[in-house]
């Protein structure tokens, strides 16, 4: 159900919403709060909010945060975006190299929509099932074995990928059943052994 906007601004509300976010709002949640374009530019001149990327702001009393880019393509995203691949190894735990880009995975629907992509995302498609899904702060992430099984279709280097698929076994955040396209990926270069 489409929540009404109220008749006048609702600080309050932007305010909630934002600070489930990191700080952060798109201008439809601004609308949703009452703010129309024009006072949301106001807001902006005056310092209360700032430009983060089209059509998504942050509040000045949250300052950015040091993963405000994932949370702002998260929402860019219209909330369907997973974050994955290359970023989600990284929030596991699993890499120790945040990469340049924040890997995002739209739900299929995507392939044939037109937007402008904000700059540093790098985009996949497929549909993320809420079982394939954690989360890190606000945002959700695949999960450890969606991430790697992602991870190993899409290329990542067989030295890392072992060594990912390895820790994340040993610290019991996935079971060899759940590799399967690792242990299919890896198998020409020695399989997941050392």
């Amino acid at each position: 159900m489409e929540q009404t906007s109220p008749s006048r601004p609702d600080w309050n509300r932007l305010f909630e919403q934002a600070s489930a976010q990191q700080g952060l709002f798109t201008t439809k949640q601004a609308a949703q709060a009452g703010y129309s374009p024009q006072l949301l530019v106001h807001y902006i001149r005056t310092g209360r909010a700032i430009r983060v990327l089209r059509g998504i702001y942050r509040l000045v009393h949250f300052p950015a945060s040091e993963h405000e880019d994932l949370v702002a393509a998260w929402l860019w995203s219209e909330q369907a975006g997973v974050v994955s691949h290359q970023t989600a190894l990284a929030l596991h735990g699993l890499s120790d190299i945040m990469p340049s880009h924040v890997h995002l995975t739209l739900p299929l629907g995507w392939q044939n929509r037109r937007f402008r992509l904000p700059p540093a995302v790098f985009l996949h498609h497929a549909d993320v099932l809420p079982e394939d899904r954690a989360w890190f702060g606000p945002v959700p992430t695949t999960s450890p074995a969606r991430t790697l099984n992602d991870c190993a279709t899409a290329g990542l280097s067989p030295d890392v990928l072992r060594q990912a698929a390895g820790q994340a076994l040993a610290r019991g955040l996935v079971t060899m059943n759940e590799l399967r396209e690792v242990e299919r990926v890896l198998e020409p270069f020695g399989g997941l052994g050392p």
